[in-house]
């Protein structure tokens, strides 16, 4: 049987690789996961107690319309709850807002490198996919992306901050961008890592919505929330733009576990001010020590850091690997000296600098 032949190319998604599996192949007790931009510091106590107490709810299906949970994000937010969808992560609600707006007529913008499920989801819907360049500091370069703006442009999709390079455009950047876009082109904002920014430049794209009906904005409990394993993300744009995305959701597709949780998690200021306030001192520790060693890196405004190790960064990823540390190299990413870490807690953060150091002396300089 012959599946779609605009799919027969795609790449399949390749995760960070699970510590069970390191421990198994090389034999160790203890293993870091730096690779995946999780939180280190879990989830909120409060939803916790909200996963437990769903325990024996689970045979009973979940609300289709995650209604108490937008409801409390609408609040949040200051919009209204028909501005809101819930999906499975926010990668859902990237696969929905292709689904319901890409035709093979369509063409659509992202950056390069970028999160590469915007153009897996266009190239699934047909679409091309036209992708521009990061600048030389790892940015996206909205000029180029505006110039490439055309009759047939459907979507651009900008990931602020943007992964894997972790850098930021600030509100002003995006802003000029929004005022520059035609109105009938979809701009959506992934803000995965929005409330780890401490920059005090980074956009309220909420706010923007109120004056651009194009914009659709994304945002994930599965970063500083740290609830990634119940995989709930959600979108907030105009009301006719979020029926269309309704339209193509599947019933019933967050379950009760992840609503309970998130609708608990979302409230605990004091949770999340502490994860961004330690996140921020990993940055200054991890980037000093870089700075040290004469290793380059990009601003970083997610819980990662790109860095140029000035050596073969398959070669330093795999001498991380065996000693049970897993961060990120993508070949694809087009950075063959960079590796990708995630800030990890103090203790982790001391664990992989020293075990970089090590590494760094055995694999030779590019």
């Amino acid at each position: 049987m012959q599946p779609k032949q605009n799919i027969v190319h795609l790449p399949v998604y390749q995760p960070g690789k699970p510590i069970d599996e390191v421990k198994r192949e090389l034999g160790l007790t203890e293993v870091i996961k730096l690779a995946s931009n999780e939180n280190p510091f879990g989830c909120s106590p409060k939803a916790k107690e909200a996963i437990a107490a769903m325990l024996d709810q689970v045979s009973i299906y979940p609300d289709g319309g995650a209604v108490e949970l937008t409801n409390a994000v609408a609040g949040k937010l200051g919009v209204q709850p028909n501005q809101i969808i819930f999906g499975l992560g926010s990668d859902e609600v990237i696969l929905m807002i292709a689904r319901a707006f890409l035709t093979p007529e369509d063409e659509t913008i992202t950056a390069y490198p970028t999160f590469p499920q915007y153009k897996h989801n266009a190239e699934v819907e047909g679409a091309k996919v036209i992708e521009v360049p990061v600048d030389a500091n790892g940015k996206h370069d909205l000029q180029a992306m505006l110039g490439k703006v055309n009759a047939r442009t459907k979507i651009v999709w900008i990931c602020n901050p943007n992964n894997p390079t972790g850098t930021m455009l600030s509100e002003a950047e995006i802003t000029a961008f929004l005022e520059a876009v035609p109105q009938n082109v979809m701009v959506v904002l992934d803000e995965a890592y929005a409330e780890y920014n401490v920059s005090g430049q980074y956009p309220d794209s909420v706010k923007l919505l109120e004056k651009h009906n194009n914009v659709v904005v994304l945002r994930t409990f599965s970063k500083i929330y740290g609830l990634a394993s119940l995989r709930i993300g959600y979108g907030v744009g105009h009301p006719d733009v979020v029926r269309s995305i309704n339209q193509v959701r599947e019933p019933f597709n967050t379950t009760s576990f992840a609503q309970k949780a998130a609708l608990a998690a979302v409230n605990d200021d004091a949770f999340i001010e502490s994860c961004r306030e330690a996140n921020a001192q990993g940055i200054r520790k991890l980037t000093a020590k870089f700075a040290e060693l004469g290793l380059p890196y990009f601003d970083a405004h997610g819980n990662f850091i790109m860095v140029d190790v000035k050596r073969d960064g398959g070669a330093v990823f795999q001498g991380l690997l065996r000693k049970g540390i897993i961060v990120r190299h993508d070949p694809s990413w087009g950075y063959p000296t960079m590796i990708r870490v995630t800030v990890g807690s103090e203790e982790q953060n001391n664990k992989f600098l020293g075990a970089l150091e090590q590494v760094l002396s055995e694999v030779a300089v590019s």
